[in-house]
């Protein structure tokens, strides 16, 4: 059975590690805090909403310098889909 508490704690603990001042200090390797962050990163883009790579590119840029990457991982991770240009939330 999942503890949802310690999996909130385990995030909160991710997100204290790898985000300062509202910025992505780093990736994460490990994959399981990776997926922390992207799930931050996505909730914050609007559900209905189609986006064009300029807009992803633009929004991730603000929270890290490789926004190609974290873009891609949205994709890899299925937490975004992408067709004929557009994003969007899954």
């Amino acid at each position: 059975m999942l503890d949802l508490q310690s999996t909130d704690v385990e995030a909160e603990r991710v997100m204290k590690s790898f985000v300062k001042n509202g910025r992505l200090v780093s990736i994460p390797e490990q994959r399981k805090k990776r997926l922390v962050i992207l799930r931050w990163l996505v909730e914050q883009l609007q559900f209905e909403r189609r986006y064009v790579e300029a807009d992803i590119n633009a929004f991730l840029l603000q929270f890290h310098a490789d926004f190609a990457t974290l873009r891609r991982e949205f994709i890899m991770n299925g937490l975004m889909e992408r067709a004929e240009g557009e994003y969007w939330r899954v």
